[in-house]
């Protein structure tokens, strides 16, 4: 099973994601947005896709809330 987030083709622009940005790593602690932006060009990451968010913000796709 691969974690929801970790592959390009399962994250689209206008997503309810939530992310967990670089300084965010080690606590964990997860920001919730829709995504403007999807920054990864690969079609897999472990460690989820990098996204911007409509807010600006950037990081990892950790959970999807809503297709």
């Amino acid at each position: 099973m691969v974690d929801p987030g970790t592959r390009r083709e399962d994250v689209a622009v206008g997503m309810l994601v939530e992310i967990v940005k670089k300084q965010h790593q080690s606590t964990g602690e997860l920001t919730e947005g829709f995504i403007k932006r999807i920054l990864t060009k690969a079609k897999y990451h472990p460690h989820g896709i990098k996204v911007m968010l409509k807010s600006g913000e950037v990081g990892r796709v950790k959970v999807i809330i809503e297709d």
